[in-house]
C-alpha cells in the first residue's frame, strides 16, 4: 500500500520531515479486516493505531443493561485507537470493529511515542492531534450529548458526518445519539 495518503493526512496537522516520514514509514504495516472483526477487544491492553485507508470502523462498549453504546466511527482518513488504554497501559473499555471490509496502515503505538524524542515534528503532530480530537472536537460533542434534544443531535450528526449517513444502519447512528432506532425513525421521517 502507498503510504502518501497517511503522510498527507499526517501533514494536513503539522508538516513533517523527510527523515521523520521515513522513521515513522518503517512502523507501517498494512492489514485487513474483515466486517464485523475486531481490531481492539474490550478488556485487551492495547499496543497498535490504525489508519483507515479504505473502510470504517465504530468504537463501541456495552452498557449496563448490555446495549451497544458507540462512542465514535473511524471512516477512511481517521487514526483508530483506544488512545487512554495505551496511555495507562490498562485495559481498553471499548471495542473498535470493523463495520465495513477495512485496509488499515497500523504500527505500534510505543515504538511511535519513542519517535517523539528523536524527532520535534512528529512531537508536534502528536500534539496538534490531540488538541484537535481530544478537545476542540471532543467537548462541543460532549456538551451536546447532555443538552441538546434528540433531533438537534440528530441534526448535528448529519452536518458532521454527511459522508457516513448512507454507509451505517439506523441502529448504529441511534447508538452514536443515545437514542432508541424507533426514536431516529420518528425523527428521521418528521424531517421529510
Amino acid at each position: 500500500m502507498d503510504t502518501e495518503l497517511f503522510f498527507q493526512k499526517i501533514r494536513s496537522y503539522y508538516p513533517i520531515s523527510p527523515e521523520a516520514e521515513a522513521a515513522w514509514a518503517a512502523l507501517l504495516r498494512e492489514k485487513s479486516y474483515h466486517k464485523g472483526e475486531n481490531f481492539i477487544n474490550e478488556g485487551q491492553i492495547p499496543r497498535k493505531v490504525a489508519f483507515v485507508a479504505h473502510g470504517l470502523f465504530s468504537q463501541y462498549y456495552a452498557s449496563e443493561k448490555g446495549e451497544t453504546v458507540i462512542k465514535y466511527f473511524f471512516p477512511e482518513g481517521r487514526l483508530a485507537a483506544s488512545v487512554t488504554a495505551m496511555l495507562t497501559e490498562k485495559p481498553s473499555l471499548f471495542t473498535i470493529t470493523a463495520i465495513e471490509t477495512s485496509t488499515v496502515l497500523e504500527y505500534d503505538f510505543f515504538a511511535f511515542k519513542k519517535l517523539l524524542n528523536d524527532h520535534l515534528d512528529i512531537a508536534l503532530f502528536y500534539i496538534r492531534y490531540l488538541e484537535q480530537h481530544w478537545i476542540i472536537e471532543k467537548e462541543p460533542l460532549e456538551i451536546s450529548f447532555r443538552a441538546d434534544t434528540a433531533k438537534t443531535k440528530y441534526q448535528e450528526f448529519l452536518n458532521t458526518y454527511p459522508q457516513l449517513v448512507t454507509r451505517l444502519k439506523k441502529h448504529h447512528i441511534a447508538s452514536f445519539l443515545g437514542i432508541t432506532p424507533t426514536q431516529l425513525s420518528r425523527i428521521f421521517f418528521a424531517n421529510k
